[in-house]
């Protein structure tokens, strides 16, 4: 008796466990997105679901830059002359029907440095904790990883 308690207790702990690592296995949340460059951690991205669309803004900077920018002067649409704080750089992002974790259907992702948006796909990697990120347009792509917030 006292055995089949504790294997229903490990099996319901592993199905806790499981089921959160799942959960985890989505875009939504806070991200750090990391310099191509530096490899350092530039800014805190949020991503949220509205009625199964994907959008993000940037929330917060981590950069030490007293001279990096602070508006999006090349930006051609709404987001023009705005602050990046804020400016909400991930538009129009849906669950792709060819995988429970590609999210693309035709979202784009704006580069608020150089005011370029991108299309872009997007799947989640080692459990949720990183974020493949691929802006492309046509065959040239960038891809990024970025980390979980914690």
């Amino acid at each position: 008796m006292m055995n089949t308690r504790i294997l229903k207790t490990y099996v319901g702990v592993a199905l806790l466990a499981a089921g959160s690592s799942f959960a985890q296995m989505t875009p939504v949340g806070t991200w750090r997105n990391i310099d191509d460059k530096t490899g350092e951690a530039k800014a805190e991205i949020q991503i949220i679901e509205k009625e199964s669309v994907l959008s993000g803004r940037v929330v917060k900077s981590l950069r030490n830059d007293p001279n990096a920018k602070k508006t999006c002067e090349d930006c051609k649409d709404d987001r023009k002359d705005q602050d990046i704080i804020g400016m909400e750089i991930i538009r129009g992002v849906k669950l792709d029907s060819s995988s429970e974790f590609l999210w693309a259907g035709g979202g784009k992702i704006l580069d608020p440095e150089n005011g370029k948006e991108y299309s872009v796909k997007m799947v989640p990697k080692e459990g949720g904790q990183k974020l493949q990120v691929r802006g492309y347009i046509g065959p040239f792509y960038r891809t990024q990883v970025w980390l979980r917030a914690q």
